[in-house]
Formats: structure tokens, sequence, C-alpha cells
């Protein structure tokens, strides 16, 4: 809840943004019933879902229903849970994304393992090709993120391996 929190005050300081605090306090009672790690790397996890997402300035509704459905299955969490949690990464995303794309990356990577590490890399190919295609923008901010996760760039290059018919460079 603490990464919640923090980024609910970074938001409360824009006075533009101000309305979404109460976006912001729905998750935080949505997620009260998980226990606060699980409720901070759930958090950390859909807003990196969303960080590929919004890459190329826009996120599709496709997308928000991929990382609605990826948080699903990782939280355990009820269809309407999902949604807050999707709607509060596309919001949070396009508002701060700018600002908290490292911190909020560095932190998921503070508090999972490698195995989770690499089941969110799977994701973020799976968010990015859910419009069909992986763009160039996409692709670089998932080797970004990758490397802000502690890969190297043959470990990427593994996953990215089974996405390789979804990448738009190579369909040229």
């Amino acid at each position: 809840m603490q990464l919640l929190r923090r980024v609910r005050d970074l938001i409360a300081e824009d006075a533009s943004a101000a309305a979404e605090t109460g976006a912001l306090d729905a998750i935080e009672q949505r997620l009260d019933h998980l226990e606060a790690d699980k409720a901070r790397y759930v958090a950390a996890f859909a807003f990196v879902l969303a960080r590929v997402a919004y890459a190329d300035l826009e996120i599709a509704d496709t997308e928000i229903a991929e990382i609605r459905r990826r948080v699903r299955a990782l939280a355990s969490l009820s269809e309407e849970e999902a949604s807050i949690v999707a709607d509060l990464a596309r919001t949070l995303t396009q508002q701060v994304g700018g600002t908290q794309n490292y911190p909020v990356t560095r932190e998921f990577r503070s508090v999972s393992t490698r195995a989770q590490r690499i089941a969110l890399l799977e994701c973020l190919f799976a968010v990015a090709a859910a419009d069909g295609s992986i763009d160039s923008a996409e692709s670089a901010e998932i080797v970004n993120i990758a490397d802000e996760l502690g890969f190297t760039r043959p470990e990427m290059n593994a996953v990215r391996a089974s996405w390789r018919e979804h990448l738009a460079v190579l369909a040229r």
C-alpha cells in the first residue's frame, strides 16, 4: 500500500490531477484484503504493464483488457478489482509515468523474485502484442524495462523470441 500512497501523494500535488485521488482511494480499499506486500507487488506489476502499453502514447482497449486479465490471474482478484487496478494503472501511467516509470520498476524489482520478473517480462510482450503488433516504441520500452529489472540483452531476447511474429519491425 506504500507505493499506492506515494503515487497518490504525487498526483495530489498536481491540482489538475486531484480528482484522481478518489480512484486511488478506491483501489486501496479494493486491495485492503491483500497483505501490504502483495498489494504493493500487484500495484507495481500493473503500473509496469501500463508503462509498456503507453509507450506509443496511447493505451488501446485491447491492452487494458490484457492488463486486466494478467492482474486478475496474478492476484486472484475479482473482475471488478482487476478493472480498478488496470484503470488506475492507465491513469497513473498517463499522468505521472514519465517521472515514476523508473522508481516503480525499481520497486517491482525489489519486491519480486527472479521468476516473478521473468513472468512480468512475458506479460509485457503479451500486453504490447494485445492489439496484434508490437511496435518499435513498445519494443524499445520493453528493452528499457528489462534492463531496469536486471536482465541481460540475451535473456530479454530469449523471451522476445517467442513473440517474434508480433514484432512490427520484422513484419516489413
